[in-house]
This record gives structure tokens, C-alpha cells and sequence, in this order.
């Protein structure tokens, strides 16, 4: 469990259920199962921000019977794996690091 600076519990690791659609160099589909926009959200936000992304986007489907889907599309020669590792590293790190 991970904790926060202080001394109470806020909330323990969540693991996301991901499955791979479509993994080619430069493009990757991916299906996040059960999560919302919250998170998926903050993960565009930053996929479109770094110089490497060409393109990244979330479609929810059916709030009620569809899980969403995630595409991204880099530009360069290192692959749109390491872009996303990266990415999510960066984040994970951030709420590692933070403090109340």
C-alpha cells in the first residue's frame, strides 16, 4: 500500500485491465476496462503534450456497455510503447511523490 507523506492511509495501488487491440511501430489501440474518464483524461492530456505524440485520444463508447478505447499515434523512430511507459511513469510518480 501506498502512502501519502502523512501519517493515514489514502489509498491502495489500482491495477487497470488493459487489452491490446491494434500494436504496430508508431500506432497503438488499446481497451481499458472499467475505467472512466478521470483517469483516462489525465493520460491524453499528457500523451498530446509530449513533442513525441502525434496524436492521442480516448473514445468512451456506451457508458453502459462498452469499455472505452485509447489511440495513440507518435512520430518518431522509438515507438509509441516507450512514449506511453513514459508517460504513465511520469504519472504514477507524481502521485508517488505527493504530499497533503
Amino acid at each position: 500500500m501506498r502512502r501519502f507523506k502523512t501519517s493515514w492511509l489514502v489509498e491502495r495501488p489500482v491495477n487497470m485491465s488493459v487489452t491490446v487491440l491494434k500494436k504496430e511501430k508508431n500506432e497503438l489501440r488499446l481497451r481499458i476496462i472499467g475505467e472512466s474518464h478521470t483517469a483516462l483524461q489525465v493520460l491524453r492530456q499528457r500523451l498530446n503534450a509530449h513533442k513525441s505524440v502525434d496524436y492521442a485520444n480516448y473514445f468512451p463508447g456506451h457508458p453502459e456497455l462498452d469499455d472505452p478505447e485509447f489511440y495513440i499515434r507518435t512520430t518518431t523512430k522509438s515507438g509509441v510503447e516507450k512514449v506511453l511507459k513514459d508517460i504513465v511513469s511520469g504519472v504514477a510518480k507524481e502521485f508517488t511523490d505527493a504530499s497533503l
